[in-house]
């Protein structure tokens, strides 16, 4: 389904082109309600709640109880802000782990009987285009020139698009922050026969999508989502977690390989003392760090152009025109 035909739930008596955007993923679930025009997104009100809907589904195939548990709390709490800002679409947009589950029902009848609308279990390449859609909306072409390279690290997968105004070649691959944690890197901290096993398989996966989306005509790469944005802060040494700072920041390989050795080392008390870390971000990071340094090393690229804005945004700006 097209970027510009998007269902979505209408409310009657709205303020005309105010959304609801959720993003359910592997790790987290986020709300962004939202006034769209052809100018763009104002915000209204951004929220994540770490959920770990993902936890174990790459060895079990399921959903846990506890999981989406966890889950409906936070539709609950999204319920409550929808209602009370008086939102006229909403669209509900669950990623990685909800393609793989043999339990997905149950995931999908919470969320309805929560929010009052489908959850749309989209394919990564659905995924891939809206992430693309985010990261660039509003994005100096000056900053990071055209073609780009946008990458989404995920829970559970992570995107790799290329395009101008628009993507051209997407792929999702089944390497995340989650997934490589619970693959691979056990031990607190990790083993170096564990990093290097992890390291392999997402060497090889990463080498896979840069072919696959023809990444050698990128001039530029731009990287998103909680995995990016944390290395993007310890690399520029901020004194706690700043969403304004880190939109369009820039950093270079050498500092995502620097952030990555650093995280590796890291005990996880160590991780958790750092002043930028969501405490549901302490566990997963080194594999999310991994992932970055990996794409860097692979596609060459000398620097990575760090997006605040994502797949939600991207949902958001969808809507507009429904």
């Amino acid at each position: 389904m097209g970027i510009g035909t998007l269902p979505g739930g209408r409310v009657s008596g709205a303020p005309p082109g105010r959304v609801a955007a959720v993003d359910c993923g592997t790790n987290s679930i986020r709300l962004l309600i939202a006034d769209v025009d052809a100018a763009g997104l104002i915000d209204v009100v951004r929220r994540m709640e770490i959920v770990r809907l993902g936890e174990g589904v790459d060895r079990t195939g399921r959903f846990s109880d506890a999981a989406l548990e966890r889950t409906f709390a936070a539709c609950d709490g999204y319920a409550a802000e929808i209602a009370e800002h008086s939102v006229e679409r909403v669209r509900f947009v669950a990623t990685s782990a909800s393609r793989d589950v043999s339990n997905r029902r149950a995931f999908v009848d919470g969320v309805r009987a929560r929010l009052g609308v489908e959850p749309e279990v989209i394919t990564g390449h659905e995924e891939a285009a809206l992430s693309f859609a985010g990261a660039t909306l509003g994005l100096d072409p000056g900053l990071a020139p055209m073609p780009r390279l946008v990458v989404d690290i995920g829970g559970g997968s992570t995107e790799f698009v290329v395009g101008d105004g628009a993507p051209s070649q997407a792929i999702s691959v089944d390497i995340g922050c989650v997934r490589m944690t619970e693959r691979h890197l056990a031990g607190d901290p990790p083993t170096s026969d564990h990093v290097e096993a992890a390291q392999r398989d997402i060497d090889a996966q990463v080498r896979r999508a840069l072919v696959a989306v023809g990444a050698e005509r990128a001039h530029s790469l731009v990287g998103l989502a909680g995995s990016v944005t944390t290395v993007a802060a310890l690399a520029l040494g901020l004194p706690e977690y700043d969403a304004e700072a880190l939109q369009g920041s820039v950093i270079t390989a050498d500092q995502v390989r620097a952030v990555t050795a650093d995280l590796l080392r890291m005990t996880r008390a160590q991780r958790s003392a750092l002043p930028v870390m969501h405490p549901g971000r302490v566990d997963v990071i080194a594999g999310g760090a991994m992932i970055l340094r990996s794409i860097v090393d692979a596609s060459g690229m000398p620097t990575v152009v760090v997006s605040e804005h994502d797949i939600l945004d991207g949902i958001a700006w969808g809507l507009r025109s429904v």
